[in-house]
């Protein structure tokens, strides 16, 4: 009964957000409620969504000092030149602009950092978006699905929470599944070949001047889209050009730190945001308005993470999650055993869509590997099975990261997903298929 009751909350939050019935928000935080009171909960439901919110409070701490850091830096023009430069690069050519998006949301996913990488991405590649009349859906969703095959990385999240849960090396974990993820980055980038072709003759067709011209200063003004979107305005007041090569090393400093571990990343963005301000902007009024000026994204980003955590905090606190697995499980006829790892490699799918990296490779996971180690099944390759799903988990509603690209990229959740889902069913598939190949998943 659990198990149902889990299942409906999750299906009308998807078809309440994706209907645009109710915001994100609203849904996350009205729809676990009304199913926690249904179910009986009721007592239990504070204690439930405060320990979501503790667990996520370091995380809205990140992303809220994160959001500032970053919107300083562009304020000040850090990434001016790297606008510039992709601008020089694509040509006014949507196809380059498209699949060179795919490429430098690769590189700098390698941080292992979602939410750095696409405010990198967004700063830089949006204003060509705009300029160039191309949809930023596309960019939102290849951004979503490069990034979650470059987070498979060791120390990214997915990895490091498998091997801690089934206590394996993450070297060895990780190290057999490169060609896997290659084959899966090579299917981004000719999706990005095609989606860019599309988009070429699209735009040849309705706006001819704006394809194909000589060099970026040839496209018209009025194809910005909008006197609101000037965040990379050449002329702004905000701008810091004696200050570039502070601006670079400090965030060169802070990513480096980052990577290495140095400090929690809430807190390394927390002073780097301070530096930041003090440096840039010494005057009190002039760190009131930088302030000010980010408040809106802060505000619905923080509070995206919050309403998740309602979320999380009652799949979790009823029980719902491991019901659904074991439920699972207990239907499962052992005639099908010899291909569990393969099943649960497509199970990992929607299960890495529905629920935080946590609750899946802390939660169920385990189970399934408990299963499979009693069909003779290794955890190692349970372990792996579960990470080929990964393609589609950047996309979840439960991943703060996706709410900072969107909002960023001002992309409607519904759009992004309608636009994305079918092309990350495909990379998955692909993924699975060259793991079975490679004999990372097997039938026994």
């Amino acid at each position: 009964m659990i198990a149902l009751l889990g299942l409906g909350m999750v299906t009308v939050f998807l078809y309440l957000v994706m209907s645009k019935r109710l915001s994100p928000m609203v849904s996350l935080i009205a729809v676990p409620a009304v199913f926690a009171l249904v179910g009986g909960f009721a007592p239990d439901l504070g204690d439930m969504i405060t320990d979501g919110i503790t667990s996520v409070a370091p995380t809205a701490a990140m992303l809220l000092f994160a959001i500032l850091y970053f919107g300083i830096m562009i304020d000040a023009g850090l990434f001016d030149p790297i606008a510039r430069a992709v601008v020089r690069l694509t040509r006014n050519d949507p196809m380059r602009l498209i699949v060179g998006t795919v490429a430098l949301v690769a590189l700098v996913s390698l941080d292992g950092d979602g939410t750095t990488t696409f405010m990198i991405t967004v700063s830089a590649l949006l204003p060509i978006y705009r300029r160039l009349g191309v949809s930023p859906v596309i960019m939102t969703g290849l951004a979503c699905l490069t990034n979650a095959l470059l987070n498979l990385v060791p120390w990214g999240g997915p990895a490091a929470r498998a091997a801690s849960a089934l206590r394996l090396d993450p070297q060895q974990l990780f190290v057999p599944m490169i060609p896997a993820l290659i084959a899966g980055l090579a299917t981004v980038f000719v999706l990005a070949y095609v989606l860019g072709q599309r988009e070429r003759a699209r735009l040849r067709t309705a706006t001819p001047a704006l394809v194909g011209a000589g060099g970026p200063d040839e496209v018209a003004p009025a194809s910005y889209g909008g006197a609101d979107f000037d965040v990379l305005a050449p002329d702004r007041e905000s701008l810091r050009p004696k200050l570039y090569w502070f601006n670079a090393a400090l965030t060169i400093a802070l990513l480096t730190a980052l990577i290495v571990g140095v400090l929690p990343i809430s807190v390394l963005f927390m002073i780097g945001c301070a530096l930041a301000l003090i440096v840039n902007y010494p005057r009190l009024e002039q760190q009131r308005d930088r302030i000010a000026s980010h408040a809106d994204s802060v505000v619905a980003v923080v509070a995206m993470v919050f309403a998740a955590a309602v979320f999380t905090g009652v799949l979790s606190g009823t029980g719902m999650i491991e019901q659904m697995a074991q439920y699972l499980l207990a239907a499962m006829p052992d005639a099908l055993f010899p291909f569990f790892s393969v099943i649960v490699a497509v199970l990992s799918v929607p299960f890495t869509f529905f629920m935080s990296n946590d609750a899946f490779y802390f939660g169920v996971m385990p189970i399934l590997a408990e299963a499979g180690a009693q069909h003779g099944i290794s955890a190692m390759e349970i372990a792996r099975a579960s990470l080929l799903g990964q393609p589609i988990h950047m996309l979840s509603p439960l991943v703060p990261a996706m709410y900072v690209l969107i909002g960023l990229a001002k992309v409607d959740l519904g759009d992004h997903h309608r636009f994305a889902i079918k092309w990350a069913l495909l990379v998955c598939a692909v993924v699975i298929g060259s793991g079975l190949a490679l004999g990372l998943i097997s039938i026994h």
